[in-house]
């Protein structure tokens, strides 16, 4: 596969990253993943805007990534995914220094650009989505700027290891007995009627695929709710779901082995699901 690195495309083997990469040394990089259909790239605009807010946050010298969409493009024509599904994987770093110490660089120290494209089979989040997954629940112990898509997933990587250890389909943050973010998802139930997700601030991520979710319910008459979901309040919602970039709107039938609601996908999770896929075909 042909990638994107520094302003080059190269072969994925003629791509070597420097040891005194801050990215590599430190975990100094943010990243985005954006999912290619068929008919074009998913909101990868605001993703890229996702990428300039925590640039600023973490005073990158360059804070401007819109060019990358070009580069998109570029990619997937070189690797003939025009017509296929696939995924782009983006990662800024603040560059590679001379000696390694965890003070800045100085400014004008080149950053660390890199870009990616891969098929995507949809097989496996497709079964998910139909079926359902089971999600465990692990204590959020991650830093305090979940907000932004930085490169530092130990806690993440663990935390869905252990879900899929138990037989799950996902890990869920639980801070202060709230139900916060799934390991690489964002997390939403129904009560009464009504979406709930957590709002955002600097616990979450501000996913891109939820404010899809919630954008579709509020213009089709669905009542939005952003507030905390409490572990306590299991019994009150009828329904849960995970959104994401490639999980999309997947139901959850089942939290630390309690079945939710008769264990079954539900009708609210069945209609977003139904909406979702109508505005991809508009969109696409």
């Amino acid at each position: 596969m042909i990638s994107w690195f520094c302003g080059e495309y190269l072969p994925d083997e003629e791509i070597h990253l420097s040891p005194n990469d801050r990215g590599f040394l430190f975990a100094d990089a943010l990243y985005e993943f954006v999912l290619c259909y068929e008919g074009g790239f998913f909101r990868i605009q605001e993703h890229l805007t996702r990428l300039h807010r925590g640039a600023e946050q973490l005073r990158f010298p360059q804070t401007d990534f819109g060019f990358l969409e070009g580069v998109a493009e570029e990619l997937r024509r070189k690797n003939g995914l025009e017509k296929s599904m696939a995924t782009i994987y983006i990662q800024v770093s603040r560059g590679a220094v001379p000696k390694r110490g965890h003070g800045f660089p100085p400014a004008d120290t080149p950053m660390t650009m890199y870009m990616s494209m891969a098929a995507f089979d949809p097989a496996k989040v497709l079964r998910q989505r139909e079926k359902g997954i089971g999600l465990y629940t692990v204590s959020d112990n991650r830093w305090a700027r979940c907000d932004l898509k930085t490169t530092s997933l130990t806690a993440n990587i663990l935390a869905c290891e252990y879900a899929e250890s138990k037989g799950g389909g996902e890990a869920l943050f639980v801070k202060d007995g709230v139900w916060i973010e799934g390991s690489h998802s964002n997390f939403a139930g129904i009560c009464e009627g009504a979406l709930v997700t957590h709002p955002d601030c600097n616990r979450i991520l501000p996913g891109i695929s939820k404010a899809v979710v919630l954008e579709l319910a509020a213009a089709n008459g669905i009542r939005v709710e952003q507030r905390p979901i409490f572990e306590a309040e299991q019994d009150k919602f009828s329904e849960f779901m995970v959104l994401g970039t490639t999980v999309e709107v997947t139901p959850v039938i089942a939290i630390n082995g309690r079945p939710v609601g008769d264990g079954n996908p539900g009708k609210m999770v069945r209609r977003l699901q139904g909406l979702y896929a109508d505005y991809l075909k508009k969109v696409f």
